[in-house]
């Protein structure tokens, strides 16, 4: 099917030609305002200016929300073609900085396209909370769910590779994540985060949906499976977080309620910024530091570091065995399940393999050559993987 784009004159810039495509329903802006600055590296630099739903441009002032820059040659690709800009982006073309939720919401809005394989940013109020999510696509629901310190934008591969596979693919910003609510007080564990899962299939009129999760998303992925086998289809474990097997010496000193000094913590960007991306291989390079820039937005905040802070207390303390373990509750669960595992992966070691398959010997398992983050690393073996599955 062919992909209708709004008509801008032939004679405009490249970049005057996608604000003529702008189209707000596409795009979340908190707070109804942003300056994005597009910037032309063998050129002249532009600021897009989004106030109430209306964009105008502007020449480049002043600090910007968020920043795209490209050669003027990609900035006239992304004009003339309608997956451009993400196509620019995966290759390295195009830089998005700062917040990729207003960066790529302007690629998406300007896209100039009806096609339902499309990135839409939106947000959904699911109970009390706030979500900021992005999606594409028709079809059976994927809902994917990021790790621990990520955004919705982990999954922006598996947005953009599923949708046209006839999935609706909706990736999410968990509470105290990205752009989505921040609350002050919250448990913050797997089953409070499947509850508020829950509200958000409510909220979007979905009676079941399939989840992708990733690290602690897997973990809230397996919980959902658990407690609401009902609400779920089939799940897909992208290196998930598993109750820890061996002694937790630190047990004790977590038990205290340590989290709450990210609220009283200092924590000026100068600081914090060098020394995240000198700890995150590739922190200064194509996704690996986009995905940066999205950790300290949150980060940076003190409700942002209090929920880091106690989701990764959660994760250490969750309880293995008993009858409510999580290793005793897991062989009961009933969805079909495939887990990817990274052969590369220091965070959950592929060992853990052997005892998902003796708790849940149905399951299916795919071994790549990565680390972490299946979807980023490795996106085309992973993506396969879970096309096969949900076929």
């Amino acid at each position: 099917m062919g992909v209708a784009l709004k008509e801008a004159p032939a004679s405009l810039s490249p970049i005057d030609r996608l604000a003529e495509r702008f189209e707000p329903d596409d795009m979340d802006v908190p707070g109804g305002r942003a300056r994005i600055r597009l910037e032309v590296t063998d050129g002249d630099d532009r600021d897009a200016v989004i106030d109430g739903g209306a964009l105008e441009l502007e020449d480049a002032r002043g600090r910007a929300d968020a920043r795209l820059s490209a050669d003027s040659a990609t900035w006239a690709s992304i004009a003339d073609d309608v997956r451009g800009g993400m196509d620019a982006f995966r290759a390295g073309r195009l830089r998005v900085r700062e917040d990729l939720h207003l960066g790529i919401g302007f690629l998406a809005a300007t896209a100039g396209s009806g096609d339902p394989e499309r990135l839409r940013f939106d947000r959904v109020q699911a109970g009390d909370h706030d979500i900021a999510l992005l999606e594409a696509g028709e079809g059976p629901p994927l809902i994917c769910l990021h790790g621990l310190g990520g955004t919705k934008a982990s999954f922006m591969t598996t947005v953009s590779a599923l949708a046209p596979a006839g999935n609706r693919v909706i990736a999410i910003d968990l509470p105290g994540f990205g752009d989505s609510g921040k609350p002050h007080s919250a448990p913050f564990d797997a089953p409070w985060f499947a509850e508020v899962v829950v509200e958000l299939l409510d909220a979007l009129g979905l009676e079941r949906a399939s989840f992708a999760g990733n690290s602690m998303g897997g973990r809230i992925a397996l919980e959902l499976g658990m407690c609401h086998p009902e609400r779920v289809d089939r799940l897909v474990m992208l290196s998930p977080s598993l109750a820890w097997l061996k002694d937790r010496p630190w047990k004790w000193l977590l038990q205290m309620p340590l989290p709450r000094l990210g609220y009283l913590q200092p924590t000026p960007r100068w600081a914090v910024e060098p020394v995240v991306r000198r700890l995150v291989p590739g922190g200064e390079q194509g996704w690996t530091a986009a995905g940066v820039d999205e950790f300290l937005r949150s980060y940076l905040k003190p409700a942002g570091r209090f929920a880091f802070y106690e989701c990764a207390r959660n994760i250490y303390m969750d309880e293995p065995y008993g009858t409510d373990g999580f290793w005793t509750r897991m062989k009961k669960l009933e969805p079909e399940s495939l887990f990817v595992w990274g052969r590369q992966d220091t965070l959950v070691p592929i060992e853990f393999m052997r005892h998902v398959e003796r708790a849940l010997p149905r399951a299916r398992h795919v071994e790549l050559e990565c680390g972490h983050v299946p979807q980023m690393e490795m996106p085309g073996p992973t993506h396969d993987a879970i096309r096969g599955f949900l076929l």
